[in-house]
């Protein structure tokens, strides 16, 4: 009997697992990043292959993305703050997918029908078509950006309660959903396209996107249902008390009303004198009202608490330390082929998963704001191996080549040249060049370049991994719990949109020194903004436990919020 009755408890503590609101997030997280990771993967090959192997439309539709996400990125969270919760995400649901099916059915239509499309209106209607793409897909990726906003944001938050344990381990488990998905969905995406075709592939992802949208939909539902904290928000819940103080017995007299009548008509009357504001609904007010909202986002930012936390975070962007398309493109410049890289890549992962998991871990002995120094101090030590390497056998640093003489070459379209000079002497130099020449193909031949350099580089990156995700973790748990509800979409839009620039200017860094023997100089420019970021950290730690931030045992204190800002709430308990 005991056995029996321990056995029905363990399938039920399962089923209640299993019928969680916890677990239908992480279900509806998993196939919304698939879907995510299978596209954005996707739409780059796509892309490439219609442009004759240029990279121009991909270039294109990234800087058209990472703009958008920057202008628009406060904006967006105000919208999300401002709706309610269900409507945001079935919203941002419905628009993100239904966008990636269009744009499917379209990159098929072109694939099919490319070379009659070309001759047509002298390859305007071809044009136009990579104009669409391009542009809903920008669309889906605003609504994912919204997406991820409402659920990793806010929704979590509110299914966690008042745990912040529960809190971070939640978002440690969505990491790990994200560094699964950005490994395996690629794979798959990749196989399909592989063994059958690009035309194939389109089909595959619009009809994947149109499976997945009506899952995601009924599983927020549920969280929806399970999670009645959900159905309020703390700014609704503010104007609606502020609409009714307004409603005081004085003003009801003053417009001919008794306390005994009704407020019910009241609020209407005072509703349409508000719509019937000349400041309201003046076109030049309708017309400025998203500058209006991008600046009181970006103010709100700048008056949290946790600025310099979440310039730390936007501030790690600037680098070229990463498994992007730039550390892939010198990786191959250094003789790794992609079998080496594909295995790279995946201890990577290992070691962000590695990362995620410590960060409960350390958290739960030291504390949220110490595992950000920790963290820091572990990122940057692991970085020093990339310091290294560009000065180790093999590296090819060289002060001497000018970073821009590729960017001028590619500009002007020639390289520079010596002065004519006197033809013997000429001859004199040719003959040299070319003893000079024969010598250095015959040392080429002989000397093998040492892979140390690129080893050590690698051996950096990889393990910093595991700093950069425990920090990354850190600085989200710590916007989660120290914005104010009403706030949470729209700080959380600036902080993408900082991201988004950084970012930005780590690409425009490198196309401004694209050649190998600059890499190294990227190098120490990444670790160094790497440096300021966890030293604008370090400063926000400082402030929040003093001198305790050193005496890993110690309890933390709530953080300090600043008084004269309007836009700050006691912080939760760390």
């Amino acid at each position: 009997m005991d056995n029996t009755g321990a056995k029905k408890k363990c399938c039920e503590a399962v089923r209640d697992f299993f019928t969680s609101a916890k677990f239908l997030i992480y279900m509806g997280h998993a196939l919304s990043t698939w879907g995510d990771r299978m596209w954005n993967f996707a739409v780059a090959v796509f892309l490439v292959e219609l442009y004759g192997n240029s990279l121009l439309l991909t270039a294109v539709y990234g800087l058209v993305v990472a703009g958008s996400v920057l202008l628009l990125g406060a904006i967006i969270g105000d919208w999300v703050d401002k709706n309610p919760r269900l409507k945001v995400a079935q919203t941002s649901l419905i628009v993100q997918n239904s966008c990636v099916i269009v744009c499917g059915v379209l990159l098929m239509a072109v694939f099919q029908f490319k070379e009659q499309l070309a001759v047509m209106y002298n390859g305007w209607i071809l044009t136009t078509c990579y104009v669409m793409v391009i542009a809903i897909a920008n669309i889906a990726n605003l609504a994912s950006t919204a997406m991820s906003i409402t659920i990793q944001r806010d929704w979590v938050v509110v299914v966690a309660g008042q745990d912040s344990s529960k809190l971070a381990d939640m978002n440690a488990t969505v990491r790990i959903i994200d560094q699964l998905t950005n490994i395996l969905a690629p794979m798959l995406v990749g196989q399909v396209m592989a063994f059958g075709s690009h035309f194939i592939g389109c089909g595959f992802i619009s009809g994947w996107n149109l499976v997945s949208m009506c899952v995601e939909y009924a599983l927020l539902w549920k969280v929806y249902q399970k999670t009645p904290a959900l159905a309020t928000k703390a700014g609704q819940k503010e104007a609606q008390q502020q609409e009714l103080k307004d409603l005081s017995p004085v003003r009801e007299l003053e417009n001919g009303r008794s306390p005994e009548e009704s407020s019910q008509p009241l609020m209407v009357d005072s509703a349409a004198t508000r719509a019937s504001s000349p400041e309201d609904t003046s076109c030049c007010h309708q017309v400025t009202e998203p500058l209006r909202t991008l600046k009181a986002g970006w103010v709100s930012y700048y008056n949290q608490n946790i600025f310099f936390a979440g310039m730390s975070l936007a501030f790690l962007y600037m680098t070229v330390l990463g498994f992007d398309c730039i550390t892939t493109g010198y990786a191959y410049t250094q003789g790794l082929n992609g079998s080496i890289l594909s295995l790279l890549m995946g201890a990577s992962a290992i070691s962000g998963i590695c990362g995620t998991v410590a960060f409960t871990w350390i958290r739960k002995k030291c504390g949220l704001i110490r595992t950000g120094f920790i963290s820091g101090v572990a990122q940057l030590s692991c970085l020093m191996l990339c310091v290294v390497s560009v000065f180790a056998p093999g590296s090819p640093f060289d002060l001497s080549v000018s970073p821009f003489e590729d960017l001028y070459t590619h500009l002007v379209g020639v390289k520079p040249t010596v002065p004519e000079a006197d033809p013997h002497l000429s001859g004199m130099v040719l003959n040299a060049t070319t003893t000079m020449s024969s010598l250095t193909t015959s040392a080429e031949e002989v000397i093998v370049p040492s892979p140390l350099s690129v080893s050590l580089l690698f051996a950096g990156v990889i393990a910093a991994r595991m700093g950069l995700w425990s920090f990354d973790l850190t600085v989200t748990q710590l916007i989660q719990e120290n914005v104010m509800e009403s706030e949470r979409g729209v700080i959380n839009g600036v902080q993408n949109s900082m991201n988004y620039l950084l970012d930005l200017l780590h690409f425009i860094m490198v196309i401004l020194a694209p050649n190998p023997e600059a890499f190294g100089l990227l190098v120490i420019i990444s670790v160094s903004f790497v440096a300021m970021g966890h030293l604008m950290y370090f400063r926000f730690a400082f402030k929040s436990l003093g001198s305790r931030l050193f005496l890993s045992c110690s309890p933390e204190q709530k953080v300090e919020n600043d008084v004269n800002s309007p836009s700050s709430l006691p912080a939760a308990a760390v």
